[in-house]
C-alpha cells in the first residue's frame, strides 16, 4: 500500500459523555471510508472486548486508520483513536488525546452538555487540540439542536457556525464530518529527518509477538529491522513487526513522523515497554525523551484474593500482564487471616474495579474474591511520630497513638434538571456534603457543585 505523505495525515479522537453515540459514529466513519468490509461490520466495531459490547461502553482506547478520498480528489490517512466516555477511564482519554492533533466532540442533541463532556473538552483544550463539535441523535423526537448549540456557545465558547448536525444511527452528517476532519485538523508537524521519537500510548501482550506497543511517531522514521531502545526502561530489541490498524493489524516496512501504528517488540517482560515511554533508534538515538504521562492516582482500594490458594502465582502473573494494558491500577501483595495471600489493588473508581475484576476472571480464567472497597486515609500520629497513609482498615494503629485522621474529599459537579435541586441538596447533606454553588446551563438544567468525602461516594 502506497505511503500517504505527512501533509495528508490527520490524527484525531472522538470524545463524548457516556452514551452520546461515540461508538456508533466511529462505526459510520469506518463504513463511509470502506475501512471494514460491509459483510464483516458489527455494531461497536472498535469495542473488541466482550465486556465492552455487553455493557455498551468503551473501556480501552483503540486506534484505526481510515483512508478517505476527499472532495479535492486526494487520499487522506485519518488515524482515529477511539476513547472511553466514562469518568473512571478519563486516564485512557488523556493518553489518547496526547497522540492526536484534533478531536470530534460528540454531544447528544436531546441531552445537551453533560459532566464528562465538560471534563473531556477542557482536557482537549489544555492540549491545544482543534475541536470539531458534532450534535448527534438529531433524529430523536426529543432532540433540541437550537438549545444545545446555545449551550455550547455560552458554556464552552464554541460558535454555532462550527457545529455539524448528525445522526450516526441514520448516517446523516457523516460526509460533512469527514470533510471537516480534512479541512480543520492540522497535519502532524514532526520533522522526518530528525532522530526517531515515538510515544507509546498503549500496549498489550501477545504470546507470539511479545509486548506490542501502540505508538504515535512524533519525529523521524522507524524502519523494519532497525534496533530500537525504550528510553525509560533502557530495553533494546529489533521489532518483529511494524504496522498500523485497519482495525486488524496491517504490517508495513516503515512508519514515519505523524503516523499512528504499532511495534511488535518481541520483548517478553511486561516491565520493559511501559505506556508513556519513548521509542528511539539504538544507533543515532534522540537526545531527550518525549514528556510522558502523569501517573494516574488510584482512589478506590480493595483486596483481590484467589478462591484457591494455589492460584496466587497465576493471579500475580495476570495482574502484571493486565497492568501492561491498563497502567492506571496498582497492586501490592498482602495477606489476610481469613482469605490467605492476595493483592491490595488501587482503582480509579468503582466501575474500573468491576471491569478489572471481570477481565481477570475472563481473560485469565481465575476465580476471585474481592473485599469491600475503601479509600486512602492520612493518619497523623501523636508524640511527633509523623504520619502514615493507609488504605486498609487492618493497618490502622491503636487509637491512643492517633492524633487525627484525615480523609480525601472530592469536588463534585452534578448536572441535573432544576426540579431535582431540593432532593440533591438533601442527599448531599446526608452524605456530609458542603454546597459550593450552582449555575444554570439553560432554563431547565443546572450544574450544582459540592465538596463531599470520597468515602461517602464509594461505600
Amino acid at each position: 500500500m502506497s505511503q500517504i505523505p505527512q501533509s495528508r495525515l490527520r490524527n484525531f479522537s472522538i470524545i463524548a459523555h457516556i452514551d452520546h453515540g461515540k461508538s456508533t459514529l466511529a462505526d459510520r466513519l469506518l463504513e463511509a471510508t470502506h475501512t471494514v468490509d460491509a459483510r464483516l461490520m458489527t455494531s461497536q466495531m472498535l469495542d473488541s472486548m466482550d465486556l465492552e459490547r455487553e455493557k455498551g461502553i468503551t473501556i480501552k482506547a483503540r486506534a484505526v486508520r481510515l483512508e478517505y478520498v476527499a472532495n479535492d480528489g486526494l487520499t487522506y490517512g485519518l488515524n482515529l483513536i477511539d476513547t472511553p466516555g466514562h469518568v473512571d477511564f478519563a486516564y485512557e482519554v488523556s493518553r489518547s488525546l496526547q497522540a492526536c492533533d484534533g478531536a470530534i466532540l460528540v454531544v447528544d442533541a436531546s441531552q445537551g452538555i453533560e459532566a464528562q463532556t465538560l471534563a473531556n473538552v477542557h482536557l482537549a483544550m489544555k492540549l491545544g487540540l482543534v475541536i470539531i463539535p458534532v450534535l448527534n441523535k438529531i433524529d430523536l423526537p426529543a432532540a433540541d439542536p437550537e438549545m444545545v448549540m446555545t449551550e455550547l456557545e455560552e458554556t464552552l465558547a464554541i460558535p454555532r457556525e462550527e457545529v455539524i448536525l448528525a445522526s450516526a444511527k441514520e448516517g446523516k452528517g457523516i460526509p460533512e464530518i469527514l470533510e471537516a476532519l480534512v479541512a480543520r485538523i492540522p497535519a502532524p508537524s514532526g520533522p522526518l529527518d530528525a532522530p526517531l521519537k515515538a510515544l507509546v500510548f498503549d500496549s498489550h501482550y501477545d504470546t507470539y509477538k511479545g509486548v506490542v506497543n501502540y505508538i504515535r511517531v512524533q519525529e523521524g522514521r522507524l524502519k523494519m529491522g532497525e534496533a530500537i531502545t525504550m528510553m525509560g526502561s533502557g530495553a533494546q530489541c529489533v521489532p518483529v513487526e511494524l504496522g498500523y490498524f485497519r482495525p486488524q493489524h496491517v504490517p508495513v516496512q516503515e512508519l514515519q513522523a505523524g503516523e499512528v501504528g504499532y511495534i511488535a517488540t518481541g520483548l517478553k517482560s511486561v516491565r520493559d515497554a511501559r505506556v508513556g515511554d519513548t521509542v528511539t533508534t539504538t544507533l543515532g538515538p534522540a537526545a531527550e525523551p518525549l514528556p510522558g504521562y502523569q501517573v494516574a492516582l488510584p482512589l478506590v482500594f480493595a483486596g483481590l484474593y484467589p478462591l484457591s490458594g494455589e492460584d496466587y502465582p497465576a493471579l500475580r502473573e495476570a495482574l502484571e500482564k493486565l497492568h501492561l494494558n491498563d497502567a492506571s491500577f496498582t497492586f501490592e501483595a498482602e495477606s489476610s487471616a481469613a482469605l490467605g495471600f492476595g493483592f491490595r489493588c488501587g482503582f480509579l473508581g468503582l466501575l474500573h474495579m468491576e471491569i478489572v475484576q471481570e477481565r481477570l476472571e475472563r481473560e485469565f480464567n481465575l476465580q476471585l474474591i474481592a473485599s469491600a472497597p475503601s479509600c486512602k486515609y492520612q493518619v497523623h500520629l501523636n508524640s511527633g511520630k509523623g504520619e502514615m497513609l493507609i488504605n486498609n482498615p487492618a493497618q490502622l494503629p491503636s487509637p491512643n497513638h492517633i492524633d487525627e485522621i484525615r480523609e480525601p474529599w472530592v469536588n463534585a459537579s452534578i448536572v441535573t434538571p432544576s426540579s431535582y435541586i431540593g432532593t440533591i441538596m438533601d442527599l448531599s447533606t446526608d452524605k456530609r456534603g458542603i454546597f459550593d454553588g450552582m449555575e444554570y446551563l439553560d432554563e431547565k438544567r443546572v450544574v450544582m457543585r459540592f465538596q463531599i468525602p470520597l468515602a461517602e461516594l464509594i461505600v
